[in-house]
């Protein structure tokens, strides 16, 4: 089954996912999430990227960005992996790949489901069990989110529009944000966006899908299981 093009569209947030090749471990050191983080702010910089959350564990990245070209996303992507992988191989005296093909992603309904993935991203070392709560893991971007002040950031943070939207003042912001995570997330929205990254496809409701369509030409649904028309 050929391969569908990747969605990229200006202005339209994304998760994105990328795993090590076999879910072998891509961070090994406290040194390994300091040079990735120092090599996603200069190329989401040089590609116009902005990133609005994320999560780096020992095995896998998680992001939500926006890009601002059509290409933004993958440029992006492409030179932090194959830089990281230099360091990596390096560092660790190794050769061949580390991450497992192409990363997958996909688009965000930025009003109906953002601030799902973006508590999603940030749950992921909850559900791994290395934390009881998101606060305790230094590699995501929650304590950014539900910070009290301005004394807090990363040279690679953007938040999102909508987060500004939880309050006047960062402290009410901070304060909201911290009540997103009361209880526990609901599994429907947690498949939904595991499918819809895996499979490349838009996460939203069917307006959003119908006009992402309409733009991209591509579908963005997957396809009903059964005999496929000839026509």
């Amino acid at each position: 089954m050929a391969r569908l093009p990747r969605l990229c569209l200006p202005g339209v947030p994304q998760h994105i996912i990328q795993r090590g090749n076999n879910r072998q471990v891509c961070f090994a050191s406290e040194e390994d999430f300091i040079a990735y983080a120092h090599w996603l702010t200069e190329y989401s910089q040089k590609f116009n990227v902005t990133i609005h959350a994320w999560v780096f564990m020992t095995k896998h990245i998680h992001l939500l960005a926006t890009p601002t070209t059509n290409n933004g996303i993958s440029q992006m992507m492409q030179a932090l992996g194959r830089r990281y992988v230099r360091y990596f191989n390096h560092t660790y005296q190794r050769s061949g790949t580390l991450w497992e093909g192409r990363f997958k992603s996909c688009l965000i309904n930025a009003s109906e489901y953002l601030l799902i993935c973006q508590r999603y991203i940030e749950l992921n070392p909850v559900r791994a069990n290395m934390v009881n709560h998101p606060a305790d893991y230094k590699w995501s971007s929650y304590r950014f989110h539900a910070q009290e002040s301005d004394s807090l950031s990363a040279a690679f943070w953007q938040p999102h529009p909508i987060y500004f939207g939880l309050g006047k003042n960062q402290k009410q912001r901070a304060a909201n944000y911290q009540t997103l995570f009361h209880g526990h997330m609901d599994e429907k929205n947690t498949q939904q966006i595991r499918k819809a990254t895996q499979q490349n496809m838009a996460l939203g409701n069917e307006r959003f899908k119908q006009q992402i369509e309409q733009l991209t030409n591509r579908r963005v649904t997957p396809l009903k299981p059964g005999p496929k028309s000839k026509e």
